[in-house]
């Protein structure tokens, strides 16, 4: 068991607690280079870590009215069938092909971090959604898409959510973390199920892993409000391109193989 991988743990927490997501992105490396897991395990342990940490968040979020529990209801559904069916999905991909999958969502997290993340401004502050037909199938749809890249790769796909949520439902930003969080956890919790029967599970790393993501996610609620969302996400958007470069650099054989 590596201490400074549980310790690790504490920034996942503190990531989705800023962010309303970026949990995983943080929990699978971590998890595969440094607590030596294979991807698979991984992948599936990341999913219950980031699920458990989030609902912590989201109580927190909500007892502050920063829950959209209308958005949450139309995009979860979907994003929970997607998430088990992309879980049962991941026997048909190797370990390193799944950590290339991860790498390119990063990438393309960051881009939408980069274009889309908001400040904080005066459309930071509660307003109802806007749930209009259309937008509520977009929604909708965007929740399935997310879901099976959960399943399939481990992402709790905050970094997806959350812009969806401004753009598509017209949340504020610190509602819309509050809801991603909310969404996470449901669909996370779907997806650990999907791989249960598929992978080992180390119980006890865990249950500590989790705890001390748990501590991190109530000190990262509190931490939000003295932030700019706008710095946080770009900065978080560099830190995602390099460690998706150094992924795909450690699980280059992928590409040779396919190649052959």
């Amino acid at each position: 068991m590596s201490i400074l991988a549980i310790a690790f743990g504490f920034l996942v927490g503190v990531s989705l607690g800023l962010l309303g997501g970026g949990g995983s992105t943080l929990a699978v490396p971590i998890l595969v280079y440094v607590a030596g897991f294979e991807p698979k395990q991984a992948i599936a342990m990341s999913l219950a870590i980031v699920g458990a940490t989030a609902l912590v968040g989201t109580i927190t979020h909500a007892a502050h009215g920063r829950v959209s529990w209308r958005v949450a209801g139309i995009f979860a559904p979907l994003a929970m069938v997607g998430t088990f069916a992309g879980a049962r999905l991941s026997v048909y991909f190797s370990g390193s092909a799944q950590l290339t999958l991860f790498a390119m969502v990063m990438l393309v997290g960051a881009g939408l971090m980069f274009r889309n993340g908001p400040s904080n401004s005066p459309a930071d502050e509660s307003r109802p959604p806007d749930l209009g037909g259309a937008k509520s199938v977009a929604i909708a749809v965007e929740g399935l898409v997310v879901g099976v890249l959960t399943g399939l790769v481990g992402v709790g796909g905050g970094f997806m959510i959350v812009p969806a949520l401004v753009l598509l439902a017209g949340l504020s930003m610190k509602d819309a973390v509050g809801t991603s969080l909310l969404i996470i956890a449901l669909k996370s919790a779907t997806g650990f199920a999907g791989y249960l029967a598929l992978v080992h599970v180390d119980w006890v790393f865990l249950g500590l892993f989790t705890a001390v993501a748990s501590i991190g996610i109530l000190v990262g609620t509190r931490l939000v409000r003295h932030f700019s969302q706008r710095g946080l996400r770009r900065s978080f958007a560099v830190f995602l391109v390099i460690m998706a470069v150094w992924i795909l650099y450690q699980n280059h054989d992928v590409f040779l193989v396919s190649g052959a």
